[in-house]
C-alpha cells in the first residue's frame, strides 16, 4: 500500500484534498466550523462541526460533485503569513480555529491559504490551484471526539484519497476493495471462527467450534516442530506473585499494562501475567546446570493479559487476553550466533510452511537518547545489539534498524507484516536478553568449575496465536490450503436420502485417517449445497450419486473451480493425504 504520509508529493497532493473538500462542504453547509484535516497513511481526512447536520453515506457523492465543481475552478492556493492578531481576527467566529490559534506560542509563524472564496489556518505546503487536485474518492465517515477527549463533543470526520491521476485512483480504489475482502474480522465472523461479546468483555476472545480447531492445528504443528527442535515444554500459572514481576522488572517498567493487581493473602498481591518470561526464569533456576546442559530450550503455548486502551483493540490483532507461542533458550556467550540463527531459520520455514511472503525483518535498538527507560549498561547492550546485527548480516537477511523499538531489557529482531487493514504489526520475535538472569540471579557450573551467568534468548514464532490466525485470514482471503482448513473435506450426497448412507461410509473411512469431514445431508437442492461449501470455503467437495456409489468412486470438486474429477475413493484418499502431509499452500 501506499504511504501518503511518508510520500511527499502525495502528501501535498492529499493535504490540498482537504482543503478542496472543506470549502465543498462550506458550500453546502455555510455554518461549518473545522478542527484539523491532517494527512495520514492511507489518504486525509478532515473533523468538522455540522451543527444539527448529520452526514450521511449518501452524502459523500454530494460533497464529491461539489468538490470537482470547486476544482474546475481552477482557484489558486494562495498562502500568506499573518500575526497572530490577525489570526483571531480572521477566525473570530470558528471556535475550532481559535482553539488552535491560541494554543499557538507568541512569535510563531502562523499561515492562511485561500482558494477562491474559502479560506483555512494551515503550515502547508499546498499545490498551485485547485485544478491540480481532481482525482480525489471520499471513503468513509464516522464521529471522532474534538481532541480525541471522551468529555468533548463528537465531531464529524470523513476519509478521503487523492491521487495524481484517474487510472492510479482506480487501482488504489480496486487495493482497498481487495483489503476490505481479507478483513479477518469480517472472515472470522462469516467463516465462524471467533466472537466477541460485550458481556465476556472487551478484547477478550471466544474461539468457536471452527477457529479452535485451526488454533489447535497451528498449536499441534509448532509444539511438534519445538520438540523436534531440541525444546521442552511447560505450563505455568496465568497469574502470579507481585513480587515476581518486581524482581524481573516489569512492575516497574510494564505496570501501565497490565491488569490490577488482586489482594489474595493478607501481605501478597497476585496479577494476570502479561508475559512468561519471569515464570521460565524461575524454572530454570530450580534445578543446578552445567555448561554441558546448555542450550536449555523452554517452550509454552501460554495464556497472556494486557490491558489495552478499548480504541487500540482491533478484532484478533490487539487483545488484552491472548495465547503466545513462547520461548526462552537459556545459552553460553559462544552459543548465541547459533541459536538466534537456527530461529531464524525456524521462522522463515515457518512462514513458507503457512504460505506468508509478505513480510520483512526489523532489528529493534534502545534509544541512546532515553537511556533511563532501559535496563543495564552500555555494554551490555552493545553485546546484544552487536550479536543480533552479525547475525542477519551473517544470515544474509535484508533488514532496517529502528531505534527505540528495543524491549526494555534488550534489543531484538522483530519480523514486520503489513495487514489487510494497512497496520504494520510483529508476528515473530528473536531478543537477546543479558539482563534478567542477573536479576533472577541466574548461573551454571562453567567449564573452570566457577558458577557463570547464561544470557536468555526469548523467541516467539508464531508470537500470539490470534494475532497469527488472523494475518492467516487476510493473507488467504480466507482459503485456507488443505492442511490447516477447519473441514478439509465436505461430502454432498446427490439424495441424502439414496446416497446418505454411501457418503457417511466414505466420511468414516477419511475421519480414520485423520481427515476432517463432514457430510452435508440437509433436505436442499445439490446445488445449493454446493454453493454453500463455497461460501463456507471448504477447500474440497466430493460429490456422491448412483454411479459413485456403484463404482466405489467420487465426484471432486476444489474450492473456486467448476471443473469436475471422477476418480476412484482409493485414489482420491491417496491425493489428499500426501497433500495434507506435504504442507502445501494451495488451497
Amino acid at each position: 500500500m501506499i504511504n501518503f504520509k511518508e510520500d511527499e508529493k502525495l502528501h501535498v497532493l492529499n493535504h490540498s484534498c482537504a482543503h478542496l473538500m472543506a470549502q465543498a462542504v462550506k458550500h453546502l453547509y455555510p455554518h461549518a466550523k473545522f478542527w484539523v484535516g491532517p494527512v495520514v497513511d492511507e489518504g486525509f481526512y478532515y473533523d468538522m462541526d455540522l451543527g444539527d447536520d448529520v452526514i450521511h453515506d449518501e452524502d459523500l457523492e454530494k460533497i464529491e460533485k461539489e468538490m470537482k465543481k470547486c476544482s474546475k475552478d481552477a482557484k489558486k492556493i494562495i498562502g500568506r503569513e499573518v500575526t497572530k492578531e490577525e489570526a483571531l481576527e480572521l477566525f473570530k467566529d470558528d471556535v475550532y480555529k481559535l482553539d488552535l490559534i491560541n494554543g499557538m506560542e507568541d512569535g510563531e509563524p502562523i499561515t492562511v491559504y485561500t482558494q477562491g472564496d474559502y479560506m483555512d489556518l494551515c503550515r502547508g505546503p499546498h499545490m498551485e490551484n485547485t485544478k491540480q487536485v481532481k482525482y480525489f474518492k471520499l471513503l468513509k465517515h464516522s464521529g471522532a471526539y474534538w481532541k480525541g477527549d471522551k468529555n468533548n463533543k463528537v465531531l464529524q470526520r470523513v476519509y478521503g484519497v487523492c491521487l495524481p491521476t484517474q487510472e492510479e485512483l482506480d487501482a488504489y480504489l480496486e487495493e482497498l476493495e481487495d483489503m476490505k475482502a481479507r478483513d479477518h474480522r469480517k472472515l472470522g465472523k462469516d467463516m465462524q471462527m471467533f466472537m466477541f461479546s460485550d458481556l465476556v468483555g472487551a478484547g477478550l476472545p471466544i474461539w468457536l467450534p471452527n477457529g479452535f480447531t485451526l488454533r489447535r492445528i497451528m498449536a499441534d504443528y509448532m509444539m511438534n516442530l519445538e520438540l523436534n527442535n531440541g525444546y521442552v515444554h511447560v505450563k505455568t500459572p496465568v497469574v502470579a506473585n507481585v513480587r515476581l514481576y518486581k524482581t524481573s522488572g516489569h512492575w516497574a517498567h510494564y505496570r501501565d499494562d497490565m491488569f490490577p493487581e488482586m489482594g489474595m493473602d493478607e501481605d501478597e498481591s497476585y496479577v494476570l501475567r502479561p508475559m512468561n518470561c519471569p515464570e521460565h526464569m524461575v524454572i530454570y533456576k530450580s534445578q543446578l546446570h552445567s555448561y554441558r546442559d546448555l542450550p536449555i530450550r523452554i517452550a509454552e503455548i501460554a495464556d497472556d493479559f494486557r490491558y489495552e486502551a478499548s480504541g487500540a483493540l482491533t478484532g484478533m490483532e490487539r487483545l488484552r487476553g491472548f495465547a503466545q507461542n513462547d520461548s526462552h533458550i537459556f545459552v553460553r556467550a559462544d552459543q548465541i550466533k547459533e541459536e538466534c540463527q537456527r530461529v531464524l531459520d525456524l521462522i522463515i520455514g515457518v512462514y513458507r510452511d503457512f504460505g506468508i511472503n509478505n513480510y520483512r525483518f526489523r532489528l529493534s535498538l534502545r534509544d541512546i537518547n532515553n537511556k533511563d527507560k532501559y535496563f543495564g549498561n552500555d555494554e551490555l547492550w552493545e553485546l546484544s545489539e552487536t550479536a543480533l546485527r552479525e547475525v542477519l548480516v551473517e544470515r544474509n537477511v535484508p533488514f532496517y534498524e529502528a531505534p527505540g523499538e528495543a524491549a526494555f531489557y534488550g534489543p531484538k529482531i522483530d519480523v514486520q507484516i503489513r495487514t489487510a487493514l494497512g497496520h504494520d504489526v510483529t508476528m515473530s520475535t528473536v531478543q537477546v536478553d543479558y539482563q534478567l538472569p542477573l536479576r533472577f540471579e541466574l548461573n551454571y557450573i562453567g567449564a573452570n568449575g566457577q558458577k557463570e551467568t547464561p544470557i536468555v534468548i526469548h523467541r516467539a514464532i508464531l508470537g500470539s496465536l490470534d494475532r497469527f490466525m488472523a494475518i492467516l485470514l487476510e493473507e488467504t482471503k480466507g482459503v485456507l490450503p488443505v492442511w490447516l482448513a477447519p473441514v478439509q473435506v465436505e461430502i454432498l450426497p446427490v439424495s441424502p436420502e439414496k446416497h446418505g448412507p454411501y457418503a457417511a461410509e466414505l466420511a468414516a473411512a477419511l475421519r480414520a485417517k485423520g481427515i476432517r469431514t463432514e457430510v452435508d445431508e440437509r433436505n436442499e437442492k445439490l446445488g445449493y449445497r454446493v454453493r454453500e461449501a463455497q461460501t463456507k470455503k471448504i477447500p474440497v467437495e466430493l460429490v456422491v450419486g448412483d454411479q459413485e456409489a456403484e463404482s466405489h468412486g467420487v465426484t471432486l470438486r476444489r474450492y473456486g473451480s467448476k471443473d469436475e474429477v471422477k476418480m476412484s475413493f482409493a485414489e482420491f484418499a491417496e491425493m489428499i493425504e500426501k497433500e495434507i502431509a506435504a504442507k502445501s499452500v494451495k488451497a
